[in-house]
């Protein structure tokens, strides 16, 4: 997958600060662990690490044109780049290595901007064109991939993750109060393109920036469109039957070894089958992996979030599916010991142990493979979340799975919480939001909302799903690919009506009636059930424990945000504290508030509100 950086000045020679480059590249060696190349020229410096998935022996990055003129910094994977490369070959344009890096670099040099449209995958990258002295920055259609900038005045810094921007000499971490108002009303969906960090920005998932000595142009390659949707009930099954095995054996692509991620859901179960199925026809197997707590589901209550335990349906799945399958036992204790790692892959607060226990399910999976699919954005695509069929969720007047909920912001400080103002922030990000949706003029009322939901679900609540399965991947070497973010799946079960979505209001209906037969009826009909909170009693214990033990010792920057006094009552009364996540459980608050200040500790941030 990789991680690029760099560093573009229209107003200086660069070539002496190569050594800030490397600098910035180097942070990202974890998502690059077999290479590192750097790219000087007088106004950009590139810098690239290599996690070597296609073409291992060539494919080195940064990589450029034979006379220098463009040159690519590229993380991702193009699906289509075999198809792309013959077209290319028909028109003139020479290859000399078999990755998918150069198939990028040279439909950019025969098509121009007109080249990102045709790629599909999951990328983000940056060229310059030294014949006008431009950068171009590129990101997927539904940000798997991150990219970040941040505009000097001068010039552009840039990186996979904040991380390689903050290594550079003139930036440092500072929030302000859209940054609070994220992190505290909006950590489950953030707003696309806020990078949280003051001055930072995140490239938008499906946009293109331009930037020269004269300013910059955003540009727009793809977008959800209403379109009408004629194909009967079961031939729109069909049709989602075939996308879907079609995008499986495409993102199969690869010269490493490859597994899948099998939790014993809808989701993940389709994907893994679809797999297993094309390369058991080459007589290859499909390795696939989960996770469970110690204890296994003991004490375990269901919850509309997550209907049942994981592991005896992992089990279920892989025995159908003859896959030799790993289950990793996470311990309260190895979670906690995992948070510092976490942190610094992530570079901002988390999710508590469901970052951590994914992080050491990630590990594991890394030591058989170096590449895995996942489940990741089914829920979104095909309606499977709560929020989805909860009407008290579809009438609130606000983020649907904010409803009849609290916030983190309820913790602020009165003071804090008047300069942040959460509620007004949240409130202008949703209208921000509808304003956006597509819609067509015949759409019932309940069909115009559900594509509002919808379309809220694969924006805002999406790309908080897929950073944070990509940190936490790129931080041990794992690729982890999402074949339901596939944009000619989406766009096709965009438009497909609610009333085949979801027959007599079952979440995934359609994915149901698509995929079975593929599968043990077991797990056609299972209900949604998300990543595992840790239910061991222990855990919870402990945070309580080292929250205490903050509120003591008094000197906390967390509680520069955070109203101690509040905390410390519910603490004392044994109240869970607001969580930052829909899916609230008691660790959940606790967890992020420990998160939030170890990350104000160890980035040394700066609050100026």
């Amino acid at each position: 997958m990789c991680g690029i950086a760099g560093w573009t000045d229209w107003t200086q020679d660069l070539r002496p600060q190569r050594e800030v480059i490397e600098n910035m590249t180097r942070t990202l060696a974890l998502r690059g662990p077999d290479a590192e190349g750097i790219w000087v020229a007088p106004h950009a410096l590139l810098g690239h690490r290599r996690l070597s998935i296609i073409d291992l022996a060539h494919g080195a990055q940064p990589m450029a044109d034979a006379s220098n003129e463009v040159v690519l910094t590229y993380s991702g994977e193009v699906y289509n780049y075999l198809a792309l490369r013959e077209e290319l070959q028909a028109l003139g344009q020479a290859f000399t290595t078999r990755s998918d890096t150069e198939v990028v670099l040279r439909a950019y040099l025969q098509w121009g901007e007109h080249a990102f449209a045709r790629l599909t995958g999951i990328f983000a990258f940056a060229l310059w064109d030294e014949r006008d002295q431009s950068l171009w920055l590129v990101r997927d259609r539904f940000g798997v991939k991150p990219l970040y900038y941040f505009a000097t005045g001068t010039g552009v810094l840039f990186g996979s993750e904040p991380k390689a921007i903050l290594a550079h000499p003139q930036v440092r971490p500072v929030l302000d109060a859209s940054g609070v108002a994220e992190l505290f009303a909006l950590s489950t969906a953030p707003t696309p393109g806020h990078g949280i960090y003051q001055g930072f920005y995140q490239l938008k998932p499906g946009h293109v920036l331009r930037f020269d000595a004269n300013g910059r142009q955003d540009l727009v390659y793809w977008s959800l469109t209403a379109e009408p949707h004629s194909d009967s009930l079961a031939d729109t099954a069909r049709q989602v039957a075939s996308l879907l095995r079609q995008v499986v054996e495409e993102q199969l692509v690869a010269d490493v070894p490859l597994g899948s991620l099998l939790s014993g859901g809808l989701d993940s179960s389709a994907i893994s089958a679809y797999a297993a199925q094309a390369l058991g026809r080459e007589g290859r197997s499909l390795p696939t992996f989960s996770v469970d707590f110690t204890g296994g589901g003991e004490g375990f209550t269901p919850t509309p979030w997550q209907s049942s335990w994981d592991e005896p349906f992992a089990q279920l799945a892989s025995a159908a599916l003859g896959t030799p399958h790993a289950t990793l036992a996470v311990a309260p204790e190895q979670v906690l010991e995992q948070e510092d790692a976490v942190l610094r892959a992530r570079d901002l607060p988390g999710w508590g142990e469901l970052d951590s226990s994914l992080y050491l399910l990630f590990q594991q999976v890394r030591e058989h493979t170096t590449v895995a699919l996942s489940g990741e954005s089914a829920d979104e695509v095909f309606g499977g979340y709560p929020f989805f069929h909860d009407q008290q969720a579809l009438d609130f007047s606000g983020f649907p799975w904010l409803a009849g909920k609290s916030g983190l912001w309820e913790l602020l400080r009165p003071e804090v919480a008047e300069r942040v103002a959460p509620q007004a922030y949240m409130a202008r990000r949703y209208q921000e939001a509808l304003a956006e949706v597509p819609h067509l003029a015949a759409d019932s009322p309940v069909e115009r909302r559900q594509r509002e939901v919808t379309y809220l679900a694969l924006t805002r609540w999406l790309p908080a799903m897929l950073d944070r399965k990509d940190r936490i991947s790129m931080a041990v070497g794992l690729e982890v690919r999402v074949p339901f973010c596939d944009h000619r799946l989406v766009d096709y079960v965009w438009n497909v009506p609610w009333s085949i979505k979801s027959v007599a209001g079952e979440g995934k209906s359609l994915l149901r009636n698509a995929v079975r037969g593929e599968l043990p009826e077991a797990i056609v009909e299972r209900r949604k059930s998300g990543f595992p909170a840790n239910p061991d009693p222990r855990y919870l214990a402990l945070l309580r424990s080292q929250l205490r033990q903050l509120l003591i010792d008094g000197d906390s920057p967390v509680f520069d945000l955070v109203d101690a006094r509040r905390v410390g009552e519910l603490l004392e009364l044994e109240q869970p504290l607001p969580s930052p996540r829909a899916s609230s459980s008691p660790t959940a608050g606790l967890a992020y508030l420990l998160n939030l200040d170890r990350w104000l500790r160890l980035y040394q941030v700066e609050i100026r509100l």
